[in-house]
């Protein structure tokens, strides 16, 4: 009897009658049970259309039942979702900030997973492909990127009282850490932090943008919850490194991500692994395949995994991020490549012009 993975992905080769997209991909697979009776095929109802799910539901007996091991296969269709309707409110009420084409989130279920050193050289990465970026720093509590980026200049207004952005290596940022002193600790309630949160989405004179990174605080709690909720997101990113401890906590983050109606882009694995520089042979010091194995577990695509350096670290702690200063060094090249993925799957138009030669954005 094939695993309920395998059946997923088998699944994956059923389109939606009259797309060249799979079920899957729609997100009509809801849960699949394999037990000595036979598979039951949990699927969400797609269309009002009683032809469209009944041409559907014999593609999947189909397909499944010629499995090996597969003697019987039950389609069971479901109703609306209960929360649907509140999610759609939810998302009837987000909006970008003003002249922004892209917002991207970066997340991480728990701390110490290198979050927001990927959220900014990620940054970096799509503006070394040519996209005119933005960083805000969403994590009021704990704001890290201007020790990144550097430039502690004083923040300015416009004559409308607008936040305009620091602006360093090429791309455009604000953080809390711009306007309190480096020793002060931030002691805010929740709606507090939510009304700072808000003012740097929708008032800071971001200019024109293809994609603003937002760099979320660790975890799943109200901060999180209320960007999620208020923000019209392109999609999240996670980040994790290779422990099952942090897989553990990735889970809820994309689960945060899901029910909520946000995509998730992927899956970016940070100390994936050391290469010796004397001989030249790769360790896994924290577990290997952890965030690839994940990633298939929870269908999601892993963007790509970044080694052990220091150079990312002293890049990071001296306002020097590796990306800007050198963009030959292995770990630019791979946060290069996870920027082009994100692109391709935010833009697939302009990646198909890129690939066949047509555009160079």
């Amino acid at each position: 009897m094939p695993t309920p993975q395998e059946i997923l992905e088998e699944l994956k080769k059923v389109k939606y009658p009259g797309f060249s997209r799979d079920i899957v991909s729609f997100g009509l697979i809801r849960d699949i049970q394999v037990g000595y009776s036979g598979v039951t095929v949990y699927v969400r109802n797609p269309s009002s259309n009683e032809e469209v799910v009944a041409t559907i539901a014999r593609e999947i007996e189909r397909s499944v039942g010629a499995m090996a091991g597969v003697e019987q296969v039950r389609v069971e269709i479901l109703g609306p979702d209960p929360n649907e309707q509140a999610r759609r409110a939810i998302q009837s009420q987000r909006r970008k900030p003003e002249n922004v084409r892209h917002v991207v989130a970066v997340a991480s279920g728990k701390g110490g997973v290198g979050k927001s050193t990927v959220a900014v050289n990620l940054a970096l990465a799509f503006a070394a492909l040519g996209w005119r970026t933005g960083l805000m720093d969403a994590d009021v509590y704990g704001p890290s990127l201007a020790l990144m980026v550097g430039g502690k200049q004083p923040v300015t207004l416009t004559a409308q009282k607008r936040i305009v952005p620091l602006e360093r290596y090429g791309i455009r940022y604000v953080s809390m850490a711009l306007f309190i002193d480096d020793e002060r600790p931030v002691i805010w309630r929740g709606p507090m932090v939510a009304k700072l949160e808000n003012e740097f989405l929708f008032n800071v004179e971001w200019g024109e943008l293809d994609c603003l990174v937002l760099d979320l605080p660790p975890g799943t709690g109200d901060a999180q919850l209320t960007i999620t909720q208020r923000v019209a997101l392109d999609g999240g990113i996670i980040v994790t490194t290779p422990q099952e401890l942090a897989l553990l906590d990735v889970r809820r983050g994309v689960t945060m991500f899901k029910q909520v109606g946000v995509p998730v882009l992927g899956v970016v694995e940070n100390m994936s692994y050391y290469t010796c520089r004397n001989c030249g042979s790769r360790h896994q010091i924290f577990g290997q395949g952890g965030g690839a194995r994940m990633a298939r577990e929870m269908n999601l695509t892993l963007l790509g995994e970044l080694p052990i350096v220091s150079e990312l670290r002293e890049g990071a702690d001296r306002a020097r991020p590796l990306v800007a200063v050198n963009p030959t060094h292995p770990a630019s090249i791979v946060f290069r490549q996870i920027a082009a993925k994100i692109r391709a799957q935010l833009d697939p138009t302009l990646f198909a012009r890129v690939e066949t030669g047509s555009s160079a954005d």
